[in-house]
C-alpha cells in the first residue's frame, strides 16, 4: 500500500491533479522502451523547478527514492523505478524559455520535445544538432540524462557537446546551475559530469544549449550493396577517402524487408544492406564530397548509388531510417534493441558475429545503426509468451555486448547504462574506476536516493548480477533483494 503521508504531502505541494497514486494510474509509468518493469509508489508531474525541489525534499524526508522521467522512450531501463518511490515525470515542464538567435543559445525546460526545439530553431536559420531517432517524442532532459546521440553524431557530437549549462535540484531540494552560457566556464566541468549521469546526481530542471547554423547545402545518398560485409567495408573506405559525412547509417536486409513494405521509401528489397550517407557544407565542397563518397562506395562493391534530387526525396529516405524501430514494433510481438560500439574497422567481423549468435539462439535479428561511428543497434525479435524466450534474449544480448567489448568497443553509444547494462560496467572499467564514479554520488549527496540501481554495478537494496536480477524481475516484477 502506498505511503499515505507521502501522497498527502505531495498533493499539498503540487495539487491533487498532479500526483498519481492509484494502481490503474501508476501502471503507465512502470516501464520505458525496454524489457524491465517496476511500479512506482507515486507519480508527480511538476510544473516548475520549485515544484521539483518540493517533491525531492518531501521524498527525502520520507526516505524514498526519486526517479526522473521524460517521455519514457529510454532503451536501458533508466526511468524504471526498480525500488519504487516517486517518479518525477517532467513532461509538463515543456517551455522554451529563451531562444537567442544572435548569441545562438536557447534555455529550455527538460520536458521540451527534441523536434519542437528543432522546429523553433529552423525559423531562425539555426538548429540544435543532436537528433536522436526518437526526436519526435524524446525530451531534452532525457537526452541530457543519457547523453543521447543520433544519426548526425558522427560529425556534430552527442548531447554533451551542445549543452552549455544545466540547472539541477540536489537531494536536499536546493537548486543550482552547473556550467553557464559560454562553452568554457572556469572550474571543474560539472556540467559534463551531469550529462550521461541518468538522474543519479541531480534532477535537471533547465538546460542551456548551443545552436548552430543550418548548412547552406545538404546532399543525401543511398548506397546499395549485395552484402552487409561490403557495406561495412565501405564505411571505413569513405572516411579513409578524406570525407567525414555528417551521417552514415546502415540498414541490413532484415530491417529493409520490415521497413519498405510498411513505409515505401524506396529501399530495394533484394539488397544485402544499404548505407544512408549525408554530407553538408558550401555547395562546392558538397559536390566534391559526393564524388569522393561515390568513388569509395563503388570501390567497396556498391551496385548502385542514388542521390536525392529534392527535399521530398531526401526526407523520404530519412523517414525509413527514423521510423525503422517503430516498423519493427509493428511486425514483431516484442523486440529487444541493443546499443554497443565497435571500431569502424571491426564492423565486418562484428556484424558476422552478431548475426551468427542470433541464428544460434534461434531469433530473427534486424540491424539498423550509426555505422559511421560504429554504434550498433541489433534488434532481437521474439515473443515473450514463448516459454523462456525473454531469458534467452537477455542471454543473447549479453553475448553480443561481450563481442563488442572484445572487439575493442564499449557497452553503450547513446542509450546509456540504466538498469539494463550496469553489471556490464565491470567489463570495461577497473574496480578503482568504478569506485571513483561511485564517489561522485557521495560528492553530490545523492547516494542511492536518486535513481537507485542505475549505472553503477551495485547499490543498497539492489541485486548483484545483471542476468540474475532481470530473471528475478521477470518472475516477480518490482521485487528486488
Amino acid at each position: 500500500m502506498a505511503n499515505e503521508a507521502l501522497i498527502r504531502e505531495l498533493q499539498d505541494a503540487l495539487g491533487e491533479a498532479h500526483v498519481l497514486h492509484l494502481p490503474e494510474d501508476l501502471i503507465g509509468y512502470e516501464y520505458d522502451a525496454t524489457i524491465e518493469r517496476a511500479r512506482p509508489d507515486a507519480v508527480v508531474l511538476p510544473g516548475s523547478a520549485e515544484e521539483v525541489a518540493a517533491a525531492v525534499e518531501i521524498a527525502s524526508r520520507h526516505r524514498v527514492p526519486v526517479v526522473p522521467r521524460g517521455s519514457g522512450t529510454g532503451l536501458a531501463g533508466g526511468a524504471v523505478p526498480v525500488l519504487g518511490g516517486v517518479a518525477l515525470v517532467m513532461t509538463r515542464m515543456n517551455r522554451i524559455l529563451e531562444l537567442d538567435p544572435v548569441n545562438r543559445v536557447a534555455v529550455l525546460e527538460p520536458g521540451v520535445i527534441n523536434l519542437d526545439l528543432q522546429d523553433r530553431c529552423a525559423a531562425h536559420g539555426l538548429r540544435y544538432a543532436p537528433d536522436p531517432s526518437s526526436q519526435r517524442i524524446c525530451t531534452i532532459g532525457g537526452n541530457v540524462g543519457t547523453n543521447a546521440g543520433g544519426p548526425h553524431t558522427l560529425a556534430h557530437g552527442s548531447t554533451v557537446n551542445h549543452v552549455l549549462g544545466i540547472e539541477v535540484v540536489l537531494p536536499d531540494g536546493r537548486l543550482t546551475w552547473l556550467g553557464g552560457r559560454q562553452p568554457d566556464v572556469p572550474g571543474p566541468d560539472l556540467r559534463g559530469v551531469l550529462c550521461g549521469s541518468e538522474g543519479t546526481l541531480g534532477i535537471v530542471t533547465k538546460v542551456c544549449v548551443a545552436l548552430v547554423s543550418l548548412p547552406p547545402d545538404v546532399r543525401t545518398m543511398l548506397a546499395i550493396f549485395d552484402s552487409i560485409e561490403d557495406a561495412s567495408e565501405a564505411v571505413s573506405a569513405v572516411i579513409r577517402g578524406g570525407v567525414l559525412p555528417v551521417a552514415m547509417e546502415m540498414l541490413d536486409q532484415a530491417i529493409i524487408r520490415i521497413v519498405e513494405p510498411q513505409m515505401h521509401v524506396g529501399y530495394p528489397l533484394d539488397a544485402g544492406a544499404v548505407l544512408l550517407i549525408e554530407v553538408e557544407g558550401v555547395p562546392e565542397s558538397v559536390e566534391a564530397d559526393v564524388e569522393r563518397v561515390e568513388t569509395a562506395c563503388r570501390g567497396a562493391g556498391a551496385r548502385e548509388i542514388r542521390v536525392a534530387e529534392s527535399e521530398e526525396e531526401r526526407a523520404r529516405l530519412w523517414e525509413g531510417r527514423k521510423g525503422g524501430i517503430g516498423a519493427i514494433g509493428a511486425s514483431s510481438p516484442n523486440f529487444y534493441i541493443l546499443d554497443g560500439v565497435v571500431p569502424r574497422t571491426k564492423l565486418p567481423e562484428v556484424m558476422a558475429a552478431v548475426n551468427g549468435l542470433a541464428d544460434e539462439y534461434g531469433f530473427r535479428c534486424a540491424n539498423i545503426f550509426h555505422a559511421g561511428d560504429g554504434n550498433l543497434h541489433p534488434n532481437i525479435m521474439f515473443d515473450e509468451l514463448d516459454e523462456g524466450a525473454t531469458e534467452r534474449v537477455l542471454d543473447l544480448g549479453g553475448e553480443i555486448m561481450r563481442v563488442c567489448v572484445e572487439a575493442g568497443g564499449s557497452i553503450t553509444g547513446e542509450h546509456g547504462i540504466g538498469f539494463e547494462k550496469r553489471s556490464y560496467m565491470e567489463w570495461i572499467f577497473a574496480p578503482q574506476d568504478i569506485e571513483a564514479m561511485e564517489r561522485l554520488r557521495i560528492a553530490f549527496g545523492t547516494g542511492d536516493t536518486f535513481n537507485p540501481c542505475k549505472v553503477m554495478p551495485s547499490g543498497h537494496g539492489c541485486a548483484s548480477g545483471h542476468a540474475a536480477e532481470l530473471r528475478q524481475h521477470i518472475a516477480t516484477p518490482g521485487v528486488y533483494i
